[in-house]
């Protein structure tokens, strides 16, 4: 069995290797795929030893042949939700997603998952959600055995929500968005993992679906944050600013800076979820971990 992970020194990625090996599988099922020595470098302090990591290129069909020749499965976590300089939302959400397909077609790899996000809609004028979509498409159409996940805002080791919540408790005050009122439903990083082990390993299973896999919680990013401050043991005060202005004030930036915090991330992070959680869960066969643990495990350890 070889498993080929792109984009696997991402939060996700590290939890794919960190629960295999918790889970006793073989250390060489496993292949982390990476664009830079960077990035093999950050992997390897992270994880430590692993069954092999792989340097590929989107532009670059040969290397992406090299790692995923006899491969079972492949399983894309490249994309980005805030655009940088030299990084487009169709260049990481569609265009290495396209790459992935044709090659894991080319070496005729049985399975293709891919991590998307809850929202995604090619008829969205948020083009994150958009370009979320157009990379689902490509899956669906591939010809390959297909299994989408779509999750929400990540919790647990090393994701952009820890580091989040950790920044709005540093101060004992924060501010949010219209009072941070709309319900968000995260999901623990290692229930992906767990999730992603399953549909990458057991064909069988979650074939040419696409699945909503939810934390088992819906509640405000208000409740978020005050349950946060109550397992820190850190008071909190928390002030509401309008997300009119702060939508104003993108509108503007954009016009001079292109990349960055924009507008359509505005519209992603204060997004509503409340999704039934069942489905994929019993899909998957996979338990999901409590909002507490969650938030346990994304504070630093005292």
């Amino acid at each position: 069995m070889k498993v080929v992970i792109t984009g696997a020194n991402s939060a996700v990625g590290q939890a794919i290797f960190r629960c295999a090996r918790k889970g006793g599988l073989p250390a060489d099922t496993f292949v982390a795929a990476v664009r830079s020595s960077r990035a093999e470098q950050q992997f390897r302090s992270q994880i430590g030893d692993v069954g092999g990591v792989v340097r590929i290129s989107y532009d670059d069909p040969a290397t992406l042949d090299a790692a995923f020749r006899d491969a079972n499965s492949v399983v894309q976590l490249a994309g980005i939700l805030i655009e940088q300089r030299h990084s487009t939302y169709e260049d990481a959400n569609v265009t290495s997603t396209r790459s992935i397909v044709e090659g894991a077609k080319r070496n005729n790899v049985k399975k293709l998952i891919l991590v998307s996000a809850i929202g995604a809609d090619e008829n969205s004028r948020n083009r994150y959600y958009d370009t979320k979509a157009q990379a689902e498409a490509l899956v669906r159409e591939s010809g390959l055995c297909y299994t989408i996940l779509r999750v929400p805002i990540l919790l647990g080791p090393a994701t952009a929500g820890a580091a989040a919540l950790r920044r709005q408790l540093s101060t004992g005050r924060c501010r949010l968005i219209d009072g941070g009122l709309h319900r968000q439903q995260p999901l623990h990083v290692d229930d992906l993992a767990r999730a992603v082990i399953v549909v990458a390993t057991q064909f069988s299973g979650a074939q040419n679906v696409t699945l909503e896999l939810v934390g088992p919680c819906s509640l405000s990013e208000r409740e978020l944050i005050e349950r946060a401050a109550h397992w820190s043991g850190r008071p909190i005060r928390i002030r509401s600013i309008p997300k009119r202005l702060i939508s104003a004030a993108l509108a503007i930036r954009e016009c001079f800076a292109g990349r960055g915090f924009s507008r359509d991330v505005l519209d992603v992070v204060t997004a509503e979820t409340h999704v039934d959680p069942q489905p994929a869960r019993r899909e998957l066969g996979i338990d999901l971990t409590g909002i507490d643990q969650m938030i346990q495990d994304s504070l630093p350890k005292e």
